[in-house]
C-alpha cells in the first residue's frame, strides 16, 4: 500500500503560505507517494490547483485528506480539530510552536500521532536544507526594509538633482542574524547608509562584509562575549548600560530602525525604550519583526502600524507570509528534504531512524506520549531523580560484607562511631 502525504489549506490568522509546492508534489510522487490536497489550498502563494494535479497531486476534502494521510504536511497547526482525526501512526510535521502550545502536544500524544516541530531542527550542517527559521527569516528581513519604504516619506539613495540633493536614509539594524544581515544587504542594495549591532562579536565581521557599520561598546568584556559554540554569554550590567547609552544615542539620527531579536519559548527583549521612540525625528519608521512575541520596541501593537510622537511603528504579522509564494517554495523544501529522510527509497515505506540527531531534535510525541526534552512531563522528570535509595543500599550492602569479615560485634560497635565522625566533617 502506498504512503499517502496530505496538504491542508492553512487556517491561522494572517497565514497565507502553503506546506507543498507543484515541485515538491513531483519529488513526493517520484518516492512513490500518493499526495493529496485541499481544494485551494495554494491560493494565496499562487499556485493553482491545477498545477498540483499536473504534478500528480489528487484534489480531496479535508475529512478525506486527515482520514488517510500517514504524513500531514502544514506551514502551522491547524486551528481546527482536524489534527486530532488523524490516524494512530501518523506524522504531523510543520511550524508546531511547542512553547506555546502544551496542551496540543498532550492531544497528539493521546491520538498517537508522531508530531515533528520544524522549528526546532539542530543547528548542524546536515540540517541547513530542513532548517526554515533561516529560509523564512531571510524573507522576513528583505520583506522588513520594504515595508518601511512604504512608510518612509522619504528616499533610501543619495539623489543629486538640479533642484538639489536628497540626503541618503539612515538605516539602523538590531540584531545581526539571518533576518538582521538581509535587512542589512537589501537596505544597503537600495542605497542607504546602513549599521547595526549585535551583542555577538563575530556578527562584526559580517555586517561589515555586507556594507555595514558595526556599533557597539567594543571593550574587552565585549571581545569575550561569545561561548565556543559561538553563542552569546551574559554581559555584566556596567557593559549592559553603557551600550544602552551608546544604541540610544545612535536611535535618535536614524531614519529607520528594523529590529530582529528574537529568543524561542520566550518574550522578545525591549531593545526600543518610549524615551528613544521620542528622540527619533518626525517621520522616521521603526519596523519591529518580533512584535509576535511582545515586541522589541516597547510602543509596538500586534497586527498594526500605529504612529507615536510623528514616529510609525509597524507591527505586521507573519512577515514572511507577507511574501507567501517565496516563502512558500522554500518552506516546502524544507519539508521535502525531512520527509525525505523518512522514507525507505527502496520499499517507499516509511522507516524512521530515531537515532537520527535530526530526528531526536525535531520530534515532540511519539507512542503516546510527549518525548522531547523540553516538554517532557514532570513525572518522567521526577521518575529520574530518585536515585537516592540506590546510594542507600549500596552502603548497606558492604557493610554487610564486614560483618562477614570482621564478626558481628565490632561491625555494630564500630559503625556507628563512623557515621558520627562523617557527620562532624560534613559540618566543618
Amino acid at each position: 500500500m502506498s504512503l499517502t502525504i496530505g496538504i491542508l489549506k492553512e487556517t491561522a490568522n494572517a497565514e497565507k503560505r502553503v506546506a507543498a509546492s507543484a515541485d515538491t508534489v513531483k519529488k513526493y510522487t517520484a518516492l512513490g507517494a500518493n499526495v493529496l490536497i485541499e481544494k485551494g489550498a495554494g491560493i494565496n502563494a499562487s499556485i493553482l490547483d491545477k498545477e498540483y494535479i499536473e504534478a500528480g497531486a489528487k484534489i480531496a476534502t479535508t475529512a478525506d485528506i486527515v482520514k488517510k494521510s500517514d504524513i500531514l504536511l502544514c506551514v502551522q497547526t491547524p486551528t481546527d480539530k482536524s489534527v486530532s482525526l488523524l490516524k494512530k501512526g501518523a506524522i504531523l510535521i510543520g511550524a508546531l510552536s511547542p512553547h506555546d502550545n502544551h496542551d496540543a502536544m498532550k492531544t497528539w500524544a493521546k491520538s498517537g500521532i508522531i508530531a515533528c516541530a520544524m522549528e526546532l531542527m539542530p543547528r548542524i550542517t546536515r540540517a541547513q536544507s530542513m532548517d526554515i527559521l533561516s529560509s523564512q527569516s531571510n524573507l522576513s528581513g528583505y520583506k522588513a526594509v520594504l515595508d518601511a519604504t512604504e512608510h518612509y516619506a522619504r528616499a533610501f539613495p543619495m539623489m543629486m538633482t538640479a533642484a538639489g540633493t536628497i540626503a541618503p536614509a539612515r538605516v539602523f539594524v538590531m540584531g545581526a542574524g539571518v533576518a538582521g544581515l538581509q535587512a542589512i544587504a537589501t537596505a544597503k542594495r537600495l542605497g542607504a547608509i546602513v549599521t547595526a549591532t549585535d551583542v555577538r562579536p563575530a556578527s562584526k565581521e559580517q555586517v561589515e562584509s555586507l556594507g555595514g557599520t558595526f556599533v557597539a561598546v567594543e571593550d574587552e568584556e565585549f571581545k569575550q562575549a561569545e561561548t565556543a559554540g559561538g553563542y552569546a554569554k551574559q554581559m555584566s550590567a556596567a557593559y549592559q548600560k553603557k551600550q544602552a547609552t551608546l544604541v540610544a544615542e545612535h536611535i535618535a539620527k536614524q531614519d529607520i530602525v528594523i529590529t530582529t531579536a528574537l529568543i524561542p519559548g520566550r518574550d522578545a527583549p525591549i531593545l526600543i525604550s518610549e524615551d528613544m521612540v521620542k528622540s527619533m525625528k518626525a517621520g522616521s519608521v521603526i519596523i519591529d519583526l518580533a512584535v509576535e512575541r511582545g515586541g522589541n520596541c516597547a510602543l509596538s501593537e500586534v497586527g498594526k502600524v500605529v504612529e507615536k510622537n510623528g514616529v510609525k511603528i509597524v507591527g505586521h504579522r507573519n512577515v514572511p507570509s507577507r511574501i507567501a509564494a517565496d516563502a512558500s517554495l522554500l518552506f516546502a523544501k524544507n519539508l521535502f528534504t525531512f520527509v525525505a529522510l523518512l522514507i525507505d527509497k527502496e520499499t517507499n515505506k516509511l522507516n524512521i531512524n530515531w537515532d537520527d540527531e535530526v530526528m531526536q531534535g525535531v520530534a515532540l510525541t511519539k507512542d503516546g506520549a510527549v518525548i522531547h526534552a523540553m516538554f517532557a512531563p514532570k513525572k518522567m522528570v521526577k521518575a529520574k531523580t530518585k536515585k537516592a535509595p540506590t546510594k542507600k543500599k549500596t552502603v548497606a550492602k558492604k557493610a554487610t560484607a564486614k560483618k562477614k569479615v570482621t564478626g558481628k560485634k565490632t561491625v555494630v560497635k564500630k559503625s556507628p562511631a563512623k557515621k558520627k565522625t562523617t557527620k562532624k566533617k560534613a559540618k566543618s
